[in-house]
């Protein structure tokens, strides 16, 4: 039986009616998503040695910035709801204080880690298959080279976080403040080490941040897209040279520096009144009539009562 085929052209494009044949391609595909906004209010902040002896001499501090310098996600499957998923993050911040010490008029700038558990139950579809890859070696120690489950993947977006206070309390001396997780070793090389001061302090330094994040589950799967033709790069390699005339070369010439530019909107110029327009073209000694050249002065200025009137006549 026959069919009928209509071209597909994307609006908007130069790809006209060339389209071709649909092709398969393998790609990740989002199958849930959520957005949040949280303040973190009162996250205690952990210090090395050397950066928590200034705050226990420190009488204020005041937060810079905030950064995230890791996160951790770790995914699994929600009982007895099938296709849905807890995704379960580890948010790992890197603050920068200012510290005023009564002692001393300088102000010390250190660093403190801050740490943020939050979860989110999202859908991800199922999936019964191991995948097996030819990337990976029967002999490889690695994990990778392990079969793993069709299992959806979790990915999270940050935003640069918003530093909005910090605040200086003292504590008890038993206090013993823990990590609710341990925390990875490339965080801790960030800070030159894991020796952080957990408890048994003076004083404590709590901050508050604002954070936006987008988690989504995404599934590889085999989707149909129409094909155009092979993409080939249209512009060629930057050749560098060491020498000073070739690079000038280069460089165009900037025509707009010696030439600036106009203001040809001729709107916003003020526009003369038609006494003034007499007087300072027309109405003068020796002005005649021929001479009015303005629209201006030959309506409103060269009349019985103009003096360039009377002095034509």
């Amino acid at each position: 039986m026959s069919q009928n085929h209509v071209p597909f052209c994307p609006e908007n494009t130069l790809l006209d009616n060339n389209f071709k044949d649909p092709v398969c391609i393998d790609a990740y595909c989002v199958y849930d998503s959520c957005a949040d906004k949280d303040c973190i209010e009162d996250v205690p902040c952990y210090f090395q040695p050397c950066a928590q002896s200034i705050i226990e001499s420190a009488n204020a501090v005041k937060i810079r910035n905030v950064s995230v310098e890791c996160v951790s996600i770790d995914l699994s499957p929600v009982g007895f709801q099938a296709g849905f998923y807890t995704v379960d993050m580890n948010f790992y911040f890197s603050v920068k204080l200012d510290v005023y010490s009564p002692c001393t008029k300088d102000i010390n700038t250190i660093c403190g880690l801050c740490t943020f558990d939050k979860k989110a139950i999202l859908y991800g579809s199922e999936g019964n298959v191991k995948i097996y890859s030819s990337d990976c070696r029967i002999d490889d120690p690695g994990l990778q080279s392990m079969p793993v489950k069709n299992l959806p993947r979790a990915t999270v977006q940050v935003a640069d976080p918003v530093a909005l206070s910090a605040k200086l309390c003292e504590v008890n001396n038993d206090c013993n403040i823990a990590y609710s997780q341990n925390i990875p070793d490339c965080v801790c090389n960030r800070f030159g080490g894991n020796d952080f001061i957990c408890g048994n302090t003076e004083k404590r330094v709590f901050v508050t941040i604002g954070l936006f994040t987008i988690t989504q589950i995404e599934r590889n799967v085999q989707i149909l897209v129409p094909s155009y033709d092979f993409g080939y790069p249209e512009k060629g390699g930057i050749v560098l040279t060491d020498d000073p005339c070739q690079i000038f070369d280069q460089i165009d010439f900037p025509t707009k520096e010696f030439f600036p530019k106009k203001n040809l909107d001729y709107s916003a110029l003020p526009i003369a009144q038609p006494e003034e327009c007499c007087q300072e073209k027309c109405c003068s000694n020796d002005c005649r009539q021929d001479r009015c050249k303005t629209k201006c002065c030959k309506e409103k200025c060269c009349k019985e009562n103009c003096s360039c009137h009377k002095n034509t006549k």
